[in-house]
C-alpha cells in the first residue's frame, strides 16, 4: 500500500514536469529543427521542420530553433595580400538571413547551431571571397576600381553563402590601406589642394590685371576725348569764366587775353 501511494505521489509530482519539458514553443521569426537522438532513424531521418507548439521527448530527441530573420555579423578584422604583395586590413560586417525551410538542411550539414555557424562556417567564406578577389588584384587596380573589386567580393560570398542556405542582405568591407599608401593617397591629396590654390591665386591675380588693364584704357581714352574737346574756343570761354576781373599780365606788357594757338 504504501509503495503504491509512494509511486503515486511520484507520478502526481513528476509527470506534469516531465509534460512542461516535453513541449515548447518556437517563437515568430524561427524555425524549429526537432532532432532524434537516438533509436532506428538516427542519422537517416532523424531532423524535421517544425513550428509554433513542439511536443518531443526529452529522452531521445532536441528541438533547435533557428532565426530566419535578418541578422548581422560584426567580425574581427583580417588582413589578406593583393596580387604585388601589399597588405590590406578588411573589417568585414555582414547582414543576412536563414533562407526559410532550409534550417534543416543546414543543420544536417553542420550540426551546429546558428551562433557556431555565424562564427565559424560564415567566417572563413568571408576571409575567402576576400583572399581570393584581392589575389586577382594589384594595388593600384584595387584602389582605382574600388566600386568593382568591392561588387565582385560581394557576389562570390553571396553565391557561396546562398548554396549553403543563406541569403546575404549587404557586405560592408572596412577595408583599411597599408601605411605607405595611405601617406602617398595624402601627398597627393596635398599636392592637388596646393594645386589649386595656385590655380585660384593665378586666377585672382589674372583678373586683377585685366582690371587695371582696363582702368588704363578707360583713363587713356578719357585723356583722349578731354584732349580733342579743349578748342581754343573753349580755353578762351573757360578763362573769361575764371577771369577775377584784374588784368592779367603776361610776358612785359599787359594784355587783355592770353594768346592761344
Amino acid at each position: 500500500m504504501k509503495k503504491s501511494v509512494i509511486v503515486m505521489i511520484i507520478v502526481v509530482v513528476i509527470f506534469p514536469v516531465f509534460c512542461l519539458l516535453c513541449c515548447t514553443r518556437i517563437d515568430a521569426g524561427h524555425e524549429g529543427i526537432k532532432v532524434k537522438q537516438y533509436g532506428t532513424d538516427k542519422g537517416v531521418q532523424d531532423i524535421s521542420l517544425v513550428t509554433g507548439r513542439v511536443w518531443y521527448n526529452p529522452l531521445t530527441e532536441s528541438v533547435y530553433e533557428f532565426p530566419v530573420f535578418v541578422q548581422t555579423a560584426d567580425y574581427n578584422p583580417f588582413t589578406v595580400n593583393a596580387r604585388d604583395g601589399s597588405i590590406f586590413t578588411v573589417d568585414p560586417t555582414i547582414t543576412f538571413r536563414v533562407i526559410p525551410g532550409k534550417s534543416p538542411e543546414i543543420f544536417k550539414k553542420y550540426r551546429k547551431g546558428i551562433k557556431e555557424i555565424t562564427e565559424s562556417t560564415l567566417y572563413n567564406y568571408v576571409r575567402d571571397a576576400f583572399r581570393i578577389q584581392f589575389n586577382k588584384y594589384t594595388t593600384d587596380s584595387m584602389i582605382s576600381s574600388r566600386e568593382n573589386f568591392e561588387n565582385a567580393v560581394q557576389k562570390q560570398l553571396s553565391d557561396a553563402l546562398f548554396k549553403e542556405g543563406f541569403d546575404l542582405e549587404q557586405l560592408t568591407s572596412g577595408i583599411q590601406y597599408p601605411e605607405t599608401i595611405t601617406q602617398a593617397i595624402d601627398a597627393k591629396n596635398r599636392a592637388v589642394q596646393q594645386a589649386m590654390q595656385v590655380e585660384n591665386e593665378l586666377r585672382v591675380t589674372e583678373a586683377n590685371a585685366k582690371k587695371l588693364i582696363i582702368q588704363a584704357e578707360a583713363e587713356a581714352r578719357a585723356n583722349q576725348l578731354r584732349q580733342q574737346s579743349l578748342t581754343p574756343l573753349l580755353i578762351q570761354q573757360q578763362f573769361i569764366e575764371k577771369w577775377d576781373g584784374k588784368t592779367p599780365l603776361y610776358g612785359n606788357s599787359p594784355v587783355f587775353f592770353k594768346s592761344v594757338q
